[in-house]
């Protein structure tokens, strides 16, 4: 990777590159092969060709097919096709492909594969012909397949809906297969790191894989190498968070508590705490200790628009003001997450700080943002119109008071996946936050072009930059963003997250919804936790856990209040009012009626 630290709190891996058999190799009537391997990575492939004479041979990789069955050479977007020509001599040979660089994902900026490797290409298929129909024999053909150390054992998961067991296979492969740089990139356009990609590609990771430092490396990397959008700046802080939850680890936040104090973004704010872009408060000054070369700009949802087909973008028309919704919903989150940081690390003074002004800025919202006769968030100061994301980001920070979460809720539901594939991890946590599980369901397992379903029926075995072509119209099929479902599936329909850093124990808090049954692994720095839930209708709900370390069960979101647990056929004394069941570590089996 381009520009290492010296001193890196990182240790990752060294990629690999794994030789893939394909699925099926067939020789078509013009007497081009045919070859699928079944799932796209980022690599080349390894051909042993014979030739009855000397000539050319042509050789087709690409991410997908056209209506004829053959690979589309002039895809759509940013999909991936290209076309070597290889010199062959007559009898027996085997060779690497090597693909040419491209000009966009390799220019300074891009992260560039390692010398020691070679350059490659996102592809599931491939076409090989000799050019002038001479005679030619493929006797064996292999992807040579680049990605970060992956255990495909650590995690699993399936369930009584099929949909969604597909959608988890398709978002863990996505996460394995985008790794091929060896830190987090946003695809094969720019192979540049962004913040918002980063964080969700960092808790899929977690969520597939027992893998901490590709992340912790990603992170180091974009502190000094920073993008433009106001809230990218505001991932930094929840990444060094999760890290520090997910691996129980300090040296992250020590080293860079500094650097990471400095992204709160609180020179923006006004007298109130809320905090803007747009008041004249973005100096040289601040762009230089962020480490930015360009101005600051709130994104809120990506593509805004010029990239779509006649409409009008993923922000759901969202009011573009200097007081922005979304903006200050991750200026309080932020906050609350760096008070814990600071008081982790004995900074009292900054931890009270933080708190005290995470409460003002909560408050501020509510005063400000919040519109009490319709009971929903606005999308700005001044603003007349509300969004799904001046609502559902909210929600998913815990910014919506419990007496107003119906409404909220309705609302949120009415907008439906009026968000990017980026926004929807936000939607899905806040649906969680506000105890609406089933409608989170809905949202994974939808059938329309705005769902994980539709990037498998569009042919991709990775996920999509976004929803679908229409809806930006150079995305790419390999971007690890839209990979959601791989950490909201294990963290909150399985329910399994750190209750206290480092997993030294385990919170499970399962919310299955109307899931008959549900099985699911989900990988800890400490052993897998391996969880079995069976609710079939008109019957008691059966809950199985091995975990490695003690347990804080929660089963509000598999029963009723005032349901019975029995835990090896015990009853098990209910706990005091929002506290969850106590469990140690080890195996048990809880019935609840």
């Amino acid at each position: 990777m381009n520009e290492l630290l010296s001193d890196s709190v990182a240790r990752p891996r060294a990629l690999v590159v794994s030789e893939i058999a394909p699925r099926s190799v067939v020789r078509r009537p013009d007497g081009r092969w045919f070859v699928d391997f079944g799932k796209a990575y980022f690599g080349t492939v390894r051909i042993t060709l014979r030739a009855d004479r000397p000539g050319t041979v042509e050789v087709c990789l690409g991410e997908k097919l056209n209506e004829a069955g053959a690979i589309d050479r002039t895809p759509p977007g940013s999909i991936r096709c290209r076309v070597m020509s290889l010199a062959v001599r007559a009898g027996t040979q085997t060779c690497r492909v090597e693909i040419p660089p491209d000009e966009r994902n390799t220019r300074p900026g891009a992260i560039r594969m390692p010398r020691d490797l070679f350059e490659v290409l996102p592809f599931r298929y491939a076409e090989i012909g000799a050019v002038g129909g001479d005679a030619l024999a493929l006797d064996d053909i292999v992807m040579l397949a680049v990605h970060y150390p992956f255990n495909e054992s650590a995690a699993a998961f399936e369930c009584s809906d099929r949909r969604l067991t597909l959608v988890w296979d398709l978002c863990k492969h996505s996460i394995k297969a985008t790794s091929f740089c060896g830190v987090y990139v946003d695809g094969d356009r720019e192979r540049i790191p962004y913040e918002a990609d980063a964080y969700i590609n960092q808790l899929c990771h977690y969520g597939v894989d027992r893998e901490y430092e590709i992340g912790r490396q990603t992170l180091e990397y974009l502190l000094f190498h920073p993008t433009w959008p106001t809230e990218w700046a505001l991932h930094f802080v929840p990444m060094a968070w999760a890290d520090y939850q997910y691996t129980g680890r300090t040296d992250l936040l020590e080293r860079y508590y500094d650097e990471l104090r400095g992204k709160l973004l609180l020179s923006l704010a006004r007298e109130d705490g809320l905090i803007s872009t747009m008041t004249g408060l973005v100096t040289p000054e601040l762009l230089g200790a962020l480490h930015l070369g360009q101005p600051m700009a709130d994104i809120v949802d990506w593509p805004p628009g010029s990239f779509t087909q006649g409409g009008t973008g993923e922000r759901d028309n969202h009011e573009m003001l200097p007081i922005n919704t979304v903006v200050n919903a991750f200026h309080y989150w932020n906050l609350v997450l760096f008070a814990r940081i600071a008081d982790r690390l004995g900074r009292r003074e900054d931890a009270a700080f933080c708190e005290q002004r995470a409460g003002q800025v909560a408050d501020a919202m509510h005063r400000t943002l919040f519109d009490r006769q319709r009971g929903i968030f606005m999308d700005g100061e001044g603003s007349q119109h509300a969004s799904l994301h001046a609502n559902c980001f909210p929600a998913a920070f815990d910014l919506v008071p419990a007496d107003v979460q119906p409404g909220v809720l309705r609302f949120i539901r009415s907008r439906g996946m009026a968000c990017s594939v980026y926004g929807a991890q936000y939607l899905l946590e806040g649906a969680y936050q506000l105890g609406d599980a089933a409608y989170a369901l809905d949202l994974m397992t939808a059938e329309h072009d705005r769902g994980w379903l539709n990037m498998l029926r569009a042919g991709s075995t990775v996920t999509l930059e976004a929803w679908d072509w229409r809806y930006k119209n150079n995305l790419d099929w390999n971007h690890a963003w839209g990979a959601a479902p791989a950490n909201i599936i294990p963290r909150f329909l399985a329910g399994v997250c750190p209750a206290e850093p480092g997993f030294r124990s385990v919170r499970i808090a399962p919310q299955p919804a109307g899931l008959e049954w549900v099985r699911a692994t989900v990988p800890t720095c400490r052993g897998p936790v391996e969880l079995t839930i069976e609710q079939p209708r008109g019957k008691g709900k059966r809950l199985v856990i091995e975990s490695p370390a003690p347990v804080q069960l929660d089963i509000s979101g598999l029963a009723a209040p005032g349901a019975c647990l029995r835990v090896e056929g015990a009853v098990v004394a209910s706990p005091p009012a929002g506290r969850p069941y106590a469990l140690g570590a080890g195996r048990h089996e809880c019935a609840i009626a």
